[in-house]
């Protein structure tokens, strides 16, 4: 996993303005280019020598790969709404950081089955969005197939298909309530969370295509 990290310090006289455009617009904007899985956006509790408040705002992309897309087709647009709208208010400086290893100090009860058809099942995203690695079983659900197009040229998505025999195979996980919310945030716009009845009886939340298919 790969850490897209803004550091931006911003001008006490337009913050608050700033501040609620970034919460509401900006970083939404951001993860709907599909280029990352989340973001988190931090306060530095420190005064600065230079005046303003300083926030942290990271992004984390799958790989880095995934980041050079970013750069390539998003980048200078995000960078130009900022300046378009707060012009010389802020400064900014961004680095890149490689995720290593992930801990975490609990887990949460684990009710719901999540069939899985693509990214989900490798161990890195998992941390990133479970903060846990994932035991499972394999299953099959009838009744849908792979898109041949994929989300930003990348990521599987599956849709329903006319033919009952059309099927995916993937992988079942247990988990929370609270995790299935993170997948949610994960997925993002391009998915919409349905339940379906897996061959092996099993009712679990799959994640399709969120764009309408053609009769």
């Amino acid at each position: 996993m790969i850490i897209y990290n803004v550091t931006i310090n911003i001008d006490e006289s337009v913050h608050d303005k700033w501040l609620e455009w970034m919460q509401e617009k900006h970083i939404p904007e951001v993860l709907e280019t599909g280029k990352f899985i989340k973001a988190k956006m931090a306060k530095v509790l420190l005064e600065e020598e230079m005046g303003g408040i300083t926030y942290s705002i990271q992004y984390i992309a799958e790989n880095k790969e995934i980041l050079e897309k970013y750069y390539a087709e998003d980048a200078e647009r995000m960078r130009e709404e900022v300046s378009k709208h707060f012009g010389n208010k802020f400064v900014a400086f961004r680095t890149e950081l490689a995720v290593i290893k992930e801990y975490t100090a609990h887990r949460l009860n684990a009710t719901e089955y999540l069939f899985t058809y693509g990214t989900l099942q490798k161990e890195n995203i998992q941390l990133t969005v479970f903060s846990r690695t994932l035991s499972g079983f394999n299953d099959t659900l009838f009744g849908y197939k792979l898109s041949d197009e994929k989300v930003v040229g990348v990521y599987p998505v599956m849709q329903s298909s006319k033919e009952p025999s059309d099927f995916v195979n993937g992988r079942v996980y247990m988990c929370s309530n609270e995790e299935i919310l993170e997948v949610d945030k994960y997925e993002g716009p391009a998915y919409k969370r349905i339940k379906v009845v897996l061959n092996s009886g099993k009712s679990a939340w799959a994640y399709v295509s969120s764009t309408p298919q053609p009769n």
